[in-house]
């Protein structure tokens, strides 16, 4: 199947490394010209700060003249319980670990949108991607301020999806269960064991497997996918 990406310029941010990293490899390998974000990178482009992220959104359109594809695929973990108690309080989660979660996965999404939606609006269109969890669709133990980030990205896309379709501008997310990236892969083998237990296909997906779902909404045999969630776990939410 021709999925009409060559040449389309993407920006993938957390583009470094694990789902990023083979999301980058599948656009470049459909012909598209891909740039990578990530605070990591070189030149360092930080999702939380709208003048890096306007910065980086010009430098991409004086390079290219257009953006076709956002995927919003930077995000962070930070857990701990809303308050752990054990005989009266003995922790909580801290506002820094609550903000700092909220600033990369949703406000980061939030400030890359904004930025390149005037140009693809001006370009006649485009396709913006992204990164939910099924931890937005179903909360998860420890997870107070990533679950609401996941769930708040579902939310930005239902709302662009109402706002930008006028512009031919589809908005669709990715909902990833267990992915077997090189961090989750140094996790105890019993915790890996039991995530894959938990998952009716009985493993672990691959970054590979979410990226090809970017690259599948973002391409024409999407063309009529809008304000979707597409869940890519295994069958991990029937199994919970």
């Amino acid at each position: 199947m021709d999925l009409n990406l060559k040449d389309k310029v993407v920006i993938v941010t957390g583009g470094a490394a694990g789902i990023g990293r083979a999301t980058v490899e599948r656009f470049t390998a459909e012909g598209a010209k891909v740039v990578a974000w990530d605070v990591t990178s070189d030149p360092k482009v930080d999702v939380t700060d709208a003048s890096s992220v306007q910065r980086s959104v010009d430098d991409v359109m004086s390079r290219f003249g257009r953006i076709d594809v956002l995927v919003n695929n930077a995000g962070i973990v930070r857990d701990a319980q809303l308050v752990k108690w054990k005989d009266g309080v003995i922790g909580m989660m801290d506002d820094a670990t609550f903000d700092a979660v909220i600033n990369v996965n949703l406000k980061g999404v939030f400030l890359c949108t904004r930025a390149v939606v005037p140009h693809m609006i001006r370009s006649g269109g485009g396709a913006i991607l992204n990164a939910s969890s099924i931890v937005g669709l179903y909360g998860n133990f420890g997870q107070t301020n990533y679950a609401a980030t996941k769930a708040g990205v579902i939310s930005f896309t239902k709302t662009w999806a109402r706002e930008l379709g006028r512009y031919n501008i589809r908005v669709n997310c990715v909902a990833p269960g267990f992915i077997a990236t090189d961090m989750v892969k140094a996790m105890p083998q019993n915790i890996l064991d039991s995530m894959a237990g938990r998952t009716p296909l009985a493993k672990l997906g691959e970054p590979r497997d979410i990226a090809n779902a970017y690259v599948f909404l973002a391409s024409e045999a999407a063309k009529f996918i809008h304000g979707a969630v597409l869940s890519v776990d295994g069958g991990l939410v029937m199994g919970t």
